[in-house]
């Protein structure tokens, strides 16, 4: 039987804090939502300022990159390029949603939403680089 690592309540809250430390630094109000490799929601913090919406998209993005080991850029990217029959794919192609691997496995993800899409994608590498 094979193991694999998996993120730990700690683990979120490290996550989580870098990426709010992140957010602070630039003045952004986002949504962080840490997930599992599932796409199931451990950890989300709602800034003060960050709207209801924010917080569907934030999980949007990590479910996601969670469970497509891809960030969701790729699949922006790809839409944008005119490969539009992704659209039917169960991800949100929206920049933002970034998969956390641990030795190369893939163990949840980070989405982030609040900001243009580039600077979420910006918060949720911080709080990744934070695990490392």
């Amino acid at each position: 039987m094979k193991t694999k690592p998996c993120l730990t309540l700690e683990d979120c809250k490290k996550i989580g804090a870098a990426c709010e430390a992140e957010a602070r630094k630039n003045k952004w109000n986002v949504v962080i939502a840490i997930l599992d490799d599932g796409g199931h929601l451990l950890w989300l913090e709602r800034m003060d300022g960050a709207t209801p919406a924010n917080a569907e998209i934030a999980v949007g993005k990590g479910r996601s990159a969670a469970v497509s080991r891809r960030t969701t850029k790729n699949w922006e990217d790809r839409i944008a390029a005119g490969r539009t029959a992704l659209l039917n794919m169960p991800v949100l192609p929206v920049q933002g949603g970034v998969p956390i691997t641990v030795n190369g496995e893939c163990v949840g993800a980070v989405g982030v939403s609040g900001v243009q899409s580039h600077e979420d994608e910006q918060i949720a590498n911080a709080g990744i680089a934070a695990l490392a």
